[in-house]
């Protein structure tokens, strides 16, 4: 066992250890809102791992929890509306996912309890990591400081590469820091990046359209709301540019994408029924500490690789957590 899973395991296993301890039947039905970016159907996975969470608390769907989910499917206006629906239900938590969900949930409510179960700079709508103040808590996904290494990563996948772009939605609060980190880690490795700000489905057509025409030779694929709701659309025409592409998470090279490296979304999931958990039982957010990932993940897919004539260099190869054939 390599000594990087045999951690994994021994801080999967004591993240557990409090669902283990406190499991119970609640005494009550309980009522949790999700406020998501994609479907309930292409999320399926991140919600399997909240309900196995649920499960270790004592808590099952249909008997003693029932779970309200709206989906904003890349249509970052409707969070607004989607937030205050779920106010309106009386939920007793709200759990959601990325900057632009989470400060929709702050506008609707200041006394529903809302757990993030991943956002990229917690920062941005907490007072502190220790001691977070108001009614939010949760999980954070490093995206800000992952974007750069997956630009070194890029960059050792594909040595010839002299130009890239990062395509995200600058309008999200969280993509102007990830802007200017793929900058640096460009500027680090001698490479020339250039930025697609993308705000609809057309945006990232025209993206693609860009690349080609600039002679950018990869692509940094931003994690948002838009991106992730047209995933296999992003995936398609990277393939279709021949355009070698690192992602925001795993999900994407499922999909036929070429690389991503990302924290694992089911584990933040998982531990994210954890605070729910808590915060059922009577602990406030402002007193639980917003945590950190414990659980990276690099994935590559072969195909994809073979197809765009990418032969996978040995130091990949020892450090690579999942091949996709």
């Amino acid at each position: 066992m390599r000594r990087r899973d045999f951690l994994t395991l021994i801080a999967g296993a004591a993240a557990l250890r409090p669902f283990e301890a406190g499991a119970q039947k609640a005494s009550k039905a309980y009522r949790v809102g999700i406020l998501e970016t994609i479907s309930a159907a292409r999320n399926s996975a991140n919600l399997d791992a909240l309900r196995e969470g649920f499960r270790l608390a004592g808590f099952v769907e249909g008997q003693n929890l029932s779970i309200e989910y709206r989906s904003a499917d890349g249509h970052e206006e409707r969070y607004d509306e989607l937030a205050s629906e779920l106010v309106r239900l009386n939920v007793d938590v709200i759990v959601t996912r990325g900057t632009p969900a989470v400060q929709a949930a702050q506008r609707a409510t200041n006394k529903t309890p809302i757990i993030m179960a991943g956002i990229g700079a917690p920062l941005i709508v907490v007072d502190s990591l220790r001691r977070p103040g108001g009614n939010v808590t949760g999980m954070s996904t490093f995206s800000e400081e992952l974007i750069g290494k997956r630009v070194e990563l890029l960059k050792e996948l594909v040595p010839n590469l002299s130009r890239l772009a990062l395509i995200h939605n600058i309008g999200n609060p969280m993509s102007p820091p990830e802007w200017e980190r793929t900058k640096a880690a460009a500027n680090s490795l001698s490479l020339g990046a250039v930025l697609f700000d993308v705000r609809n489905e057309e945006d990232l057509r025209r993206a693609f359209e860009l690349a080609v025409q600039e002679r950018v030779g990869g692509i940094v694929v931003g994690g948002d709301g838009l991106t992730q709701t047209h995933m296999q659309m992003i995936v398609d025409l990277a393939a279709d540019k021949a355009l070698p592409a690192t992602h925001p998470s795993r999900d994407f090279v499922e999909a036929g994408g070429l690389m991503s490296y990302a924290v694992s979304y089911p584990d933040l999931y998982l531990r994210a029924a954890g605070m729910v958990d808590k915060v059922l039982k009577g602990t406030a957010p402002a007193d639980i500490p917003v945590e950190q990932p414990t659980k990276l993940e690099f994935v590559i897919n072969l195909k994809t690789a073979r197809s765009l004539g990418i032969v996978v260099p040995p130091s990949i190869f020892l450090r690579v957590d999942k091949m996709i054939e």
